[in-house]
């Protein structure tokens, strides 16, 4: 290349990137630490600087943990609807039906006005029966049971207990919990209604051959804390070894 030529190209380069005035040095740096830069630099900075943070896309973390979490709060809502309604209409239902009998069969009333928690007064056993007596014997009118209706019911069954008499045998396990495969997630079912778990209750404690224990001393008291661990360990037992409780067509 020409002496000629090789001026014109440097010419050429001089205009478009800018020139420190000396031949030979690279691009000039502007005075003031004012970065001013080649136009190549000038165009990368314009975008960079023009680029905003973009919004969280549809599938992104973000966006799916704010929608779980709302669909999550709806169906909490949804569930204590449903639980609430069910429970006033079998409550009002229950309450109408002991109140047209003179000895009904167990009454039900809720444990400081509280909806979600009742007490239940089961007062009919078969009288033939060893518990029947015992509790003729004892003069004892009632077996109070107490139930615990969790916030996905009648989806999943309510969790039950004696309170009192101390029961011995028929299905009472230690602490008051009762052994019915009804009273579990695997046995149950959302069409069983209250009224279908008690009298579940009355056939079972019977055909377990059910008394009332007489010496309580040194006994450990029937508690809802001792009642919900030997549920735990029992409902695990015959997880693994099947259920003998009898089913609601023989109560």
């Amino acid at each position: 290349m020409s002496s000629r030529s090789k001026d014109k190209v440097t010419s050429i380069f001089r205009r478009i990137f800018g020139s420190s005035g000396k031949d030979g040095e690279g691009p000039s740096k502007a005075s003031g630490g004012s970065a001013s830069g080649s136009p190549a630099r000038r165009l990368l900075r314009g975008c960079r600087d023009s680029v905003s943070p973009a919004a969280a896309p549809v599938g992104s973390p973000a966006f799916t943990t704010s929608k779980n979490s709302k669909k999550s709060s709806e169906n909490t809502t949804c569930s204590k609807t449903v639980r609430s309604r069910r429970l006033m209409k079998e409550f009002k239902d229950l309450q109408r039906l002991q109140n047209s009998r003179s000895d009904p069969i167990f009454t039900v009333e809720l444990v400081d006005d509280n909806l979600y928690e009742w007490h239940v007064k089961l007062h009919k056993i078969d009288t033939e029966s060893d518990l029947g007596g015992d509790m003729k014997e004892l003069g004892m009118s009632y077996i109070l049971l107490h139930l615990i209706f969790p916030e996905n019911f009648p989806f999943a069954p309510p969790f039950m207990r004696v309170i009192s008499p101390r029961i011995e045998k028929g299905f009472v396990m230690e602490g008051g919990a009762i052994c019915m495969e009804l009273l579990t997630p695997r046995g149950w079912a959302s069409a069983y209604t209250v009224e279908a778990v008690i009298m579940q209750f009355a056939a079972s404690v019977v055909k377990g051959q059910g008394r009332i224990q007489r010496k309580t001393k040194g006994q450990k008291v029937f508690s809802r804390r001792t009642a919900e661990e030997s549920f735990r360990s029992l409902v695990k037992t015959h997880e693994k070894y099947g259920w003998v409780t009898p089913s609601l067509a023989d109560g």
